[in-house]
Protein backbone atom coordinates (compact mmCIF):
# COMPACT_ATOMS: atom_id res chain seq x y z
CA UNK A 1 0.00 0.00 0.00
CA UNK A 2 1.59 3.35 -0.99
CA UNK A 3 2.02 5.58 1.67
CA UNK A 4 1.43 9.16 0.94
CA UNK A 5 1.90 12.89 3.28
CA UNK A 6 -0.27 15.67 2.79
CA UNK A 7 1.31 18.50 4.07
CA UNK A 8 0.46 22.52 4.24
CA UNK A 9 -2.31 25.02 5.33
CA UNK A 10 -2.89 27.84 8.05
CA UNK A 11 -5.88 29.41 5.93
CA UNK A 12 -9.24 27.52 4.64
CA UNK A 13 -7.90 27.83 0.83
CA UNK A 14 -5.18 25.21 2.04
CA UNK A 15 -6.86 22.98 3.89
CA UNK A 16 -9.51 22.22 1.35
CA UNK A 17 -7.54 20.83 -1.35
CA UNK A 18 -5.77 18.87 1.64
CA UNK A 19 -9.09 17.40 2.90
CA UNK A 20 -10.39 16.45 -0.75
CA UNK A 21 -7.00 14.70 -1.64
CA UNK A 22 -7.46 12.71 1.88
CA UNK A 23 -10.82 12.13 0.79
CA UNK A 24 -10.03 10.59 -2.35
CA UNK A 25 -7.02 8.67 -1.10
CA UNK A 26 -8.93 7.22 1.54
CA UNK A 27 -11.79 6.42 -1.16
CA UNK A 28 -8.42 4.14 -2.59
CA UNK A 29 -7.90 2.55 0.93
CA UNK A 30 -4.87 4.99 1.50
CA UNK A 31 -5.32 7.00 4.99
CA UNK A 32 -2.09 9.50 4.40
CA UNK A 33 -0.38 11.28 7.33
CA UNK A 34 -0.99 14.77 7.48
CA UNK A 35 1.90 17.39 8.63
CA UNK A 36 0.81 21.26 9.28
CA UNK A 37 1.56 23.65 11.99
CA UNK A 38 0.41 24.56 15.25
CA UNK A 39 -0.43 27.91 13.78
CA UNK A 40 -3.20 28.82 11.39
CA UNK A 41 -6.40 26.80 11.43
CA UNK A 42 -4.59 23.33 10.94
CA UNK A 43 -5.33 21.74 14.05
CA UNK A 44 -9.28 22.62 13.93
CA UNK A 45 -9.64 21.16 10.77
CA UNK A 46 -7.60 17.91 10.91
CA UNK A 47 -6.46 16.94 14.60
CA UNK A 48 -9.24 14.51 15.18
CA UNK A 49 -10.27 13.79 11.42
CA UNK A 50 -9.62 9.94 10.96
CA UNK A 51 -9.02 9.98 7.42
CA UNK A 52 -5.18 10.26 8.18
CA UNK A 53 -3.43 7.65 9.76
CA UNK A 54 -1.43 10.07 11.68
CA UNK A 55 -1.59 13.95 12.33
CA UNK A 56 1.33 16.03 13.21
CA UNK A 57 1.63 20.35 14.18
CA UNK A 58 4.90 21.24 14.19
CA UNK A 59 5.57 25.00 15.35
CA UNK A 60 6.63 26.36 12.09
CA UNK A 61 6.32 29.92 10.95
CA UNK A 62 6.36 32.40 7.96
CA UNK A 63 9.58 33.68 6.30
CA UNK A 64 8.22 36.12 3.72
CA UNK A 65 6.87 39.11 5.69
CA UNK A 66 10.70 38.77 8.39
CA UNK A 67 13.41 40.92 7.62
CA UNK A 68 16.84 40.63 8.08
CA UNK A 69 17.94 38.95 10.99
CA UNK A 70 14.27 37.16 11.78
CA UNK A 71 14.26 36.11 8.13
CA UNK A 72 17.67 34.19 9.12
CA UNK A 73 16.19 32.90 11.64
CA UNK A 74 12.91 31.58 10.75
CA UNK A 75 14.51 29.88 7.77
CA UNK A 76 16.90 28.18 9.87
CA UNK A 77 13.94 27.18 12.46
CA UNK A 78 12.51 25.35 9.31
CA UNK A 79 15.68 23.74 8.68
CA UNK A 80 15.75 22.17 12.23
CA UNK A 81 11.90 20.96 12.05
CA UNK A 82 12.66 19.91 7.96
CA UNK A 83 15.04 17.78 9.89
CA UNK A 84 12.64 16.59 12.86
CA UNK A 85 10.30 15.94 9.87
CA UNK A 86 12.48 13.31 8.09
CA UNK A 87 12.39 11.01 10.58
CA UNK A 88 8.49 11.14 10.48
CA UNK A 89 8.71 10.32 6.97
CA UNK A 90 11.05 7.48 7.96
CA UNK A 91 8.85 6.30 9.92
CA UNK A 92 5.97 6.09 8.12
CA UNK A 93 7.83 4.68 4.99
CA UNK A 94 6.26 7.89 3.26
CA UNK A 95 6.84 7.46 -0.69
CA UNK A 96 5.40 11.04 -1.95
CA UNK A 97 4.72 14.48 -0.26
CA UNK A 98 1.89 16.21 -1.39
CA UNK A 99 2.21 19.72 -0.68
CA UNK A 100 -0.90 22.25 -0.87
CA UNK A 101 1.47 25.39 0.22
CA UNK A 102 1.34 27.86 2.94
CA UNK A 103 4.58 28.23 5.50
CA UNK A 104 2.75 24.68 7.08
CA UNK A 105 4.00 23.37 4.07
CA UNK A 106 7.69 24.33 4.65
CA UNK A 107 9.19 21.63 7.28
CA UNK A 108 7.67 18.75 5.16
CA UNK A 109 8.36 19.79 1.68
CA UNK A 110 12.23 20.86 2.23
CA UNK A 111 12.31 17.12 4.52
CA UNK A 112 11.04 15.60 0.66
CA UNK A 113 13.73 17.44 -1.05
CA UNK A 114 16.42 16.53 1.58
CA UNK A 115 15.38 12.99 1.71
CA UNK A 116 14.91 12.35 -1.91
CA UNK A 117 10.92 11.88 -1.71
CA UNK A 118 9.06 12.86 -4.66
CA UNK A 119 7.08 15.89 -4.11
CA UNK A 120 4.07 17.17 -5.65
CA UNK A 121 2.93 20.60 -5.12
CA UNK A 122 -0.66 21.97 -5.81
CA UNK A 123 -0.81 25.83 -6.03
CA UNK A 124 -4.28 27.10 -5.95
CA UNK A 125 -3.29 30.85 -6.89
CA UNK A 126 -2.95 32.84 -10.17
CA UNK A 127 0.11 33.85 -8.70
CA UNK A 128 2.48 31.18 -7.30
CA UNK A 129 3.98 31.71 -3.73
CA UNK A 130 7.14 32.55 -2.36
CA UNK A 131 7.81 28.30 -0.95
CA UNK A 132 5.83 26.82 -4.04
CA UNK A 133 7.72 29.02 -6.17
CA UNK A 134 11.08 28.04 -3.91
CA UNK A 135 10.35 24.54 -4.47
CA UNK A 136 8.44 24.02 -7.84
CA UNK A 137 11.97 22.89 -9.84
CA UNK A 138 12.58 20.46 -7.19
CA UNK A 139 8.99 19.07 -7.83
CA UNK A 140 8.03 15.87 -9.39
CA UNK A 141 4.64 17.76 -10.85
CA UNK A 142 3.59 20.74 -9.83
CA UNK A 143 -0.27 21.24 -10.21
CA UNK A 144 -2.02 24.70 -11.61
CA UNK A 145 -4.99 25.18 -13.07
CA UNK A 146 -4.06 29.13 -14.01
CA UNK A 147 -0.80 28.18 -15.81
CA UNK A 148 -1.37 24.40 -17.38
CA UNK A 149 -5.07 23.68 -17.15
CA UNK A 150 -4.62 21.32 -13.91
CA UNK A 151 -8.37 20.49 -12.62
CA UNK A 152 -8.66 22.37 -9.61
CA UNK A 153 -9.87 20.07 -6.40
CA UNK A 154 -13.58 20.65 -5.80
CA UNK A 155 -16.27 18.76 -4.17
CA UNK A 156 -18.09 16.68 -6.88
CA UNK A 157 -21.43 18.39 -4.27
CA UNK A 158 -20.86 21.50 -6.81
CA UNK A 159 -20.92 20.07 -10.15
CA UNK A 160 -24.04 18.13 -9.26
CA UNK A 161 -25.77 20.54 -8.06
CA UNK A 162 -24.89 23.24 -10.97
CA UNK A 163 -27.22 25.04 -13.30
CA UNK A 164 -27.33 27.42 -16.39
CA UNK A 165 -28.90 30.71 -14.55
CA UNK A 166 -31.28 32.78 -16.85
CA UNK A 167 -33.13 34.40 -13.97
CA UNK A 168 -32.40 37.40 -11.39
CA UNK A 169 -34.50 35.97 -8.25
CA UNK A 170 -31.52 35.93 -5.45
CA UNK A 171 -28.24 37.06 -4.69
CA UNK A 172 -25.60 35.68 -2.66
CA UNK A 173 -23.52 37.82 -0.52
CA UNK A 174 -19.97 35.77 0.48
CA UNK A 175 -17.90 37.22 2.65
CA UNK A 176 -15.87 33.70 3.72
CA UNK A 177 -16.34 31.96 7.21
CA UNK A 178 -14.28 35.23 8.82
CA UNK A 179 -16.71 37.71 6.89
CA UNK A 180 -15.51 40.66 4.80
CA UNK A 181 -16.41 43.98 6.16
CA UNK A 182 -16.54 45.43 2.16
CA UNK A 183 -18.50 42.92 0.80
CA UNK A 184 -20.88 42.75 3.97
CA UNK A 185 -21.06 47.08 3.65
CA UNK A 186 -22.12 46.77 -0.19
CA UNK A 187 -24.62 44.41 0.71
CA UNK A 188 -26.30 46.71 3.10
CA UNK A 189 -26.31 49.64 0.83
CA UNK A 190 -27.64 46.96 -2.29
CA UNK A 191 -29.92 45.82 -0.30
CA UNK A 192 -33.15 48.41 -0.66
CA UNK A 193 -32.74 48.08 -4.48
CA UNK A 194 -33.01 44.11 -4.41
CA UNK A 195 -35.93 44.32 -2.28
CA UNK A 196 -37.77 46.80 -4.46
CA UNK A 197 -36.75 44.45 -7.68
CA UNK A 198 -37.88 41.87 -4.94
CA UNK A 199 -34.58 39.97 -5.60
CA UNK A 200 -34.07 37.35 -2.40
CA UNK A 201 -31.02 37.94 -0.50
CA UNK A 202 -28.94 35.70 0.81
CA UNK A 203 -26.02 36.94 3.47
CA UNK A 204 -23.00 35.00 4.95
CA UNK A 205 -21.28 37.61 7.17
CA UNK A 206 -18.95 35.96 9.27
CA UNK A 207 -19.44 35.87 13.37
CA UNK A 208 -17.67 39.39 13.88
CA UNK A 209 -19.93 40.87 12.08
CA UNK A 210 -23.12 38.75 12.28
CA UNK A 211 -25.24 41.17 14.71
CA UNK A 212 -24.77 44.08 12.90
CA UNK A 213 -25.87 42.86 9.64
CA UNK A 214 -28.78 40.85 11.23
CA UNK A 215 -30.03 44.33 12.83
CA UNK A 216 -29.86 46.01 9.71
CA UNK A 217 -32.18 44.19 8.35
CA UNK A 218 -34.50 43.97 10.67
CA UNK A 219 -34.63 47.30 11.42
CA UNK A 220 -35.14 48.14 7.41
CA UNK A 221 -37.58 45.32 7.21
CA UNK A 222 -36.06 43.43 4.65
CA UNK A 223 -36.10 39.89 4.12
CA UNK A 224 -32.39 38.34 4.19
CA UNK A 225 -30.91 34.50 4.69
CA UNK A 226 -28.60 35.83 7.51
CA UNK A 227 -25.58 32.95 8.51
CA UNK A 228 -22.51 33.39 9.79
CA UNK A 229 -21.04 29.60 8.65
CA UNK A 230 -22.67 26.83 7.03
CA UNK A 231 -21.06 23.85 6.30
CA UNK A 232 -23.59 22.96 3.56
CA UNK A 233 -22.65 26.35 2.19
CA UNK A 234 -23.54 25.17 -1.48
CA UNK A 235 -26.75 24.51 -0.98
CA UNK A 236 -27.49 28.18 -0.22
CA UNK A 237 -25.31 29.15 -3.73
CA UNK A 238 -26.93 26.48 -5.88
CA UNK A 239 -30.18 28.04 -4.90
CA UNK A 240 -29.00 31.76 -5.88
CA UNK A 241 -28.63 33.29 -9.15
CA UNK A 242 -25.56 35.97 -8.81
CA UNK A 243 -23.44 36.00 -6.27
CA UNK A 244 -20.74 38.98 -4.83
CA UNK A 245 -17.73 37.18 -3.53
CA UNK A 246 -13.71 37.57 -2.05
CA UNK A 247 -11.77 35.54 -4.73
CA UNK A 248 -9.69 33.06 -2.72
CA UNK A 249 -9.09 30.07 -5.13
CA UNK A 250 -11.14 27.42 -3.51
CA UNK A 251 -13.92 29.61 -3.08
CA UNK A 252 -13.85 30.93 -7.12
CA UNK A 253 -13.50 27.41 -8.23
CA UNK A 254 -16.40 26.22 -6.51
CA UNK A 255 -18.66 29.11 -7.78
CA UNK A 256 -17.37 27.98 -11.25
CA UNK A 257 -18.36 24.24 -11.15
CA UNK A 258 -21.83 25.55 -10.13
CA UNK A 259 -22.02 27.79 -12.73
CA UNK A 260 -22.73 31.03 -10.44
CA UNK A 261 -22.04 34.03 -12.46
CA UNK A 262 -20.25 36.24 -9.61
CA UNK A 263 -18.67 39.93 -9.08
CA UNK A 264 -15.43 39.28 -7.27
CA UNK A 265 -14.50 41.45 -4.62
CA UNK A 266 -10.70 40.61 -3.99
CA UNK A 267 -9.04 40.66 -0.82
CA UNK A 268 -6.59 44.10 -0.94
CA UNK A 269 -3.54 42.49 1.52
CA UNK A 270 -3.68 39.07 -0.16
CA UNK A 271 -0.31 37.87 -0.79
CA UNK A 272 1.18 38.90 -4.67
CA UNK A 273 -2.29 40.73 -4.86
CA UNK A 274 -3.07 37.04 -6.08
CA UNK A 275 -7.37 36.86 -5.30
CA UNK A 276 -6.92 39.78 -7.86
CA UNK A 277 -5.26 37.91 -10.78
CA UNK A 278 -7.26 34.92 -9.47
CA UNK A 279 -10.63 36.62 -10.60
CA UNK A 280 -9.26 38.65 -13.90
CA UNK A 281 -8.52 35.05 -14.57
CA UNK A 282 -12.70 34.45 -15.40
CA UNK A 283 -13.43 38.06 -15.97
CA UNK A 284 -10.65 37.79 -18.59
CA UNK A 285 -12.61 35.05 -19.99
CA UNK A 286 -16.29 36.87 -20.15
CA UNK A 287 -16.92 34.10 -16.97
CA UNK A 288 -17.44 36.60 -14.23
CA UNK A 289 -16.38 39.91 -13.27
CA UNK A 290 -13.99 41.67 -10.69
CA UNK A 291 -13.98 45.30 -9.11
CA UNK A 292 -11.27 46.38 -6.70
CA UNK A 293 -12.45 47.50 -3.09
CA UNK A 294 -11.12 51.01 -3.27
CA UNK A 295 -13.35 50.99 -6.70
CA UNK A 296 -16.87 49.60 -5.55
CA UNK A 297 -19.25 51.86 -6.76
CA UNK A 298 -22.96 51.71 -5.68
CA UNK A 299 -24.72 53.06 -9.03
CA UNK A 300 -22.16 50.95 -11.40
CA UNK A 301 -22.40 47.74 -9.57
CA UNK A 302 -26.69 47.75 -9.41
CA UNK A 303 -25.66 48.17 -13.38
CA UNK A 304 -23.33 45.67 -13.56
CA UNK A 305 -25.99 42.83 -11.44
CA UNK A 306 -29.16 43.89 -13.17
CA UNK A 307 -27.53 43.98 -16.81
CA UNK A 308 -25.82 41.14 -16.34
CA UNK A 309 -26.25 38.28 -19.47
CA UNK A 310 -26.61 35.04 -16.48
CA UNK A 311 -26.95 32.60 -19.48
CA UNK A 312 -24.28 33.67 -21.30
CA UNK A 313 -21.75 33.75 -18.36
CA UNK A 314 -23.47 30.57 -16.67
CA UNK A 315 -22.71 28.77 -20.26
CA UNK A 316 -18.73 29.86 -20.19
CA UNK A 317 -18.05 29.09 -16.54
CA UNK A 318 -18.78 25.18 -18.34
CA UNK A 319 -15.21 25.69 -19.55
CA UNK A 320 -13.44 26.70 -16.74
CA UNK A 321 -12.81 23.57 -14.41
CA UNK A 322 -13.74 19.95 -14.72
CA UNK A 323 -15.30 17.41 -12.17
CA UNK A 324 -13.51 14.56 -10.41
CA UNK A 325 -10.59 17.06 -9.97
CA UNK A 326 -8.65 15.53 -7.17
CA UNK A 327 -9.23 11.81 -8.64
CA UNK A 328 -7.15 13.15 -11.40
CA UNK A 329 -4.66 14.45 -9.61
CA UNK A 330 -4.02 11.30 -7.20
CA UNK A 331 -4.18 8.86 -10.47
CA UNK A 332 -1.04 10.68 -11.59
CA UNK A 333 0.58 10.87 -8.43
CA UNK A 334 0.16 7.15 -8.17
CA UNK A 335 1.15 6.08 -11.41
CA UNK A 336 4.44 8.91 -11.35
CA UNK A 337 5.33 6.37 -7.94
CA UNK A 338 4.62 3.19 -9.64
CA UNK A 339 6.64 4.49 -13.15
Amino acid sequence: MKKIAITGGGTGGHLKIAKVIKEELNKRGIKPIYIGSTSGADKDWFEKDGGFEKSYFLPSRGVVNKKGLGKISSFLHILKLANRTKKLLKQHNVQAVFSVGGYSAAPASFAAVMSKTPLFIHEQNAHIGSLNRLLKPFSRRFFNTFLYNDPYPVEDIFFDTARIRNELKTVIFLGGSQGALAINDLALKLAPKLKEKNISIIHQTGKRDFERVKKFYEKENITADVFDFDKHLVNKISTADFAISRAGASTLFELAANLIPTLFIPYPYAAGDHQYYNAKFLADKNAGFVIRQNDIDIEKTEKLIFEADLNQISDNLKNINQKKGAEIIVDEILKSLID
